[in-house]
């Protein structure tokens, strides 16, 4: 039983997490401050949460804060206070001209170690030892002065205060807010209840399911493991009562759970950074995101649709699935929050102040019928402000700590440095480029969440990338690409690693199979460097040539990776197959004839088996 203590500290944390909601929900209506004041704020609610959250030590069981998180948070309070009581002496001071003082030194290095410590309580080790790492080459390799590394950090907005915190403070905890007001308002059984209606019944059902409803969900959460664990325990039992395989089951949900990131109109964080450091509004992002997003999905729901028929896997019975009719009209007002930040984005509304008017309709959009209208309240309100601030302190740290990253990066120049060794390494071949910062972020996804990998690979490898001839959309976006794809590339395959538990399935089995599931994930971002029409960068008839010829070459890959097109493939059928999906895949006249050859061979060959076999039984009973 919770004592006094517990149930007063539960209440702290939920005023404070309401607290940072509510400030931003206020920003997002009546305008942002100067950037120092409105990122240290953010990052004030969000270090203030983490030490509550998040002990330092083991303790007791209960017992969830202590002196030193109160202390941590003092530190937290104290230097944050400095930056609000002298922010207009903060903006007018001439770095690296104006030498910092003792008190800004000390309350610079102290407020460093907080960010590298809530990160590592919030996120784990890796993203703090990259940052430690940054800064042992400032000190001892750049021979950057001490003071020099803490006056960027600390005092300017080139550090931890950087742009990618602010991508944090304004766009970030905003579709977090809305995500978390979504699935207060029964969002998720609307997307479960949706992805049955349309494909329950067809072979593999509960498959294709799991594709539908985690690319909806996904836009709304943001994460693959959590996309995983909300929809998992509902489409994996599901897809093994059917006859699917563990590992199968496993690879499905981790894939399709993954590619919410890159699904617009909502992707995951990442993808406000892109814009921030393009330049760019994040409408344009999700339309860049848009055709590669679509081929994602394409093959991961062929890869269900040919590993079914290959088995010969039924879907479910028609009376386990609610009828389509029935659903939208019962539920399909719900749709109306999702539809209100797409439509405000196409009009040219900030980023920010769509997600605004997405979240306050959640709560009017469903008190307007009797089927979603139950259990809606003030409580509601309550929980989602405070699930959404909780939601979003991951991110905010992780942005912070990056800042550490970048700033070091922006005082020694090492950015420049990076880019020359990449190039001499690929000996001036983009290729050779590309799978240097592919191998990259996977392995720095693989300790760190997909935000500070991209913002990592950007400030070290895409400078490379471009130099080397590509334009900087297609080489952001195929950073961003690779460092959400490591959620499902063995060995660290967090996504995997969730729906592996749910499925009871091995690791290295699930894995595999994921990569052969997403394998599309992996071709796609090599041909849209070599032709951004796949980005809809060009001319509408080159863009839809492109869309067409690669469509077919995504089916073709997942026909060829799972060994069923129209039957059972043989073996140069599946090589053939997966020739054609890469030629297909590649814009360009050339390679498209050459894989429409291909593909034309491999559907004569098998319209001619199946009429053979056809034919066969009729003529054995004359």
């Amino acid at each position: 039983m919770a004592t006094n203590a517990e149930r007063a500290l539960k209440a702290i944390i939920s005023i404070v997490a309401v607290g940072m909601s509510a400030y931003h929900l206020t920003v997002a209506f009546i305008g942002a401050p100067q950037a120092l004041f409105f990122r240290s704020t953010h990052l004030l609610f969000a270090l203030t949460l983490i030490f509550l959250l998040y002990p330092g030590f083991r303790r007791r069981e209960g017992a969830r804060a202590s002196w030193p998180e109160l202390i941590w948070i003092a530190i937290a309070v104290g230097t944050t206070l400095y930056i609000w009581v002298n922010h207009d002496y903060l903006l007018t001071r001439f770095v690296f001209v104006d030498d910092p003082t003792q008190l800004e030194l000390v309350l610079g290095f102290a407020f460093t170690l907080l960010v590298l410590e809530a990160t590592r309580r919030v996120i784990g080790w890796p993203l703090p030892a990259t940052a430690v790492v940054f800064l042992f080459y400032a000190l001892f390799i750049a021979k950057s002065r001490p003071e020099q590394i803490i006056e960027i950090l600390y005092l300017t907005t080139e550090g931890i205060f950087g742009p990618t915190l602010g991508v944090s403070a304004a766009y970030v905890i905003m579709f977090v807010l809305f995500g978390a007001f979504m699935e207060r308002t029964g969002i998720g059984q609307l997307f479960m209840d949706f992805a049955l209606s349309l494909t329950g019944h067809t072979a593999g059902g509960p498959g294709k399911v799991a594709v539908v409803s985690s690319s909806l969900f996904g836009t709304v959460s943001g994460s693959a493991v959590a996309n995983v664990l909300v929809d998992g325990p509902i489409t994996i039992p599901l897809m093994k009562r059917t006859g699917f395989k563990p590992a199968f089951a496993a690879a499905v949900e981790s894939v399709a759970s993954t590619g919410g990131q890159i699904m617009p109109p909502i992707m995951g964080a990442a993808a406000f950074v892109m814009a921030e450091f393009l330049a760019v509004s994040y409408f344009q992002v999700a339309v860049w995101a848009f055709i590669p997003a679509v081929l994602y999905y394409l093959a991961v729901f062929s890869a269900v649709h040919f590993e079914s028929k290959r088995v010969g896997l039924l879907g479910l019975p028609r009376s386990e699935i609610p009828r389509f009719g029935t659903v939208m009209r019962e539920r399909g007002h719900l749709f109306i929050p999702l539809l209100t930040i797409l439509f405000g984005l196409m009009a040219g509304y900030s980023a920010p102040l769509c997600a605004l008017a997405g979240t306050l309709t959640c709560i009017p959009v469903a008190l307007m019928r009797k089927t979603t209208r139950k259990g809606i309240g003030w409580r509601t309100v309550w929980s989602a402000m405070e699930e959404g601030a909780k939601n979003a302190i991951a991110v905010a740290l992780a942005c912070a700590c990056a800042g550490i990253v970048i700033g070091v990066i922006t005082l020694t120049g090492a950015a420049i440095n990076f880019t020359a060794l990449v190039v001499n390494l690929s000996q001036d071949l983009l290729v050779l480029a590309l799978i240097l910062t592919m191998l990259a972020g996977i392995i720095l996804g693989m300790g760190m969440p997909t935000t500070p990998a991209y913002i990592v690979m950007v400030s070290l490898l895409v400078p490379a990338i471009i130099k080397l001839g590509a334009i900087p959309p297609a080489a952001h976006m195929f950073a961003f690409y690779f460092a959400i794809l490591s959620a499902i590339t063995p060995p660290v395959a967090l996504a995997v690693y969730a729906a592996a538990g749910l499925a009871k399935a091995n690791l290295w089995d699930a894995g595999l199979t994921a990569v052969r599931v997403g394998a599309a994930g992996f071709i796609v971002p090599f041909m849209f460097i070599f032709e951004p029409s796949l980005l809809m960068i060009g001319e509408w008839t080159g863009i839809l040539q492109s869309f067409a010829t690669a469509a077919i070459g995504t089916v073709c890959l997942a026909a060829g990776l799972f060994g069923y097109f129209l039957g059972i493939a043989r073996v140069w059928e599946r090589v053939f197959l997966v020739g054609a999906a890469v030629l297909l895949i590649k814009p360009g006249l050339v390679t498209d004839l050459a894989g429409a050859a291909l593909f034309i061979s491999v559907l004569g060959s098998q319209m001619l088996r199946r009429r053979t076999e056809a034919e066969s039984p009729r003529s054995a009973t004359r």
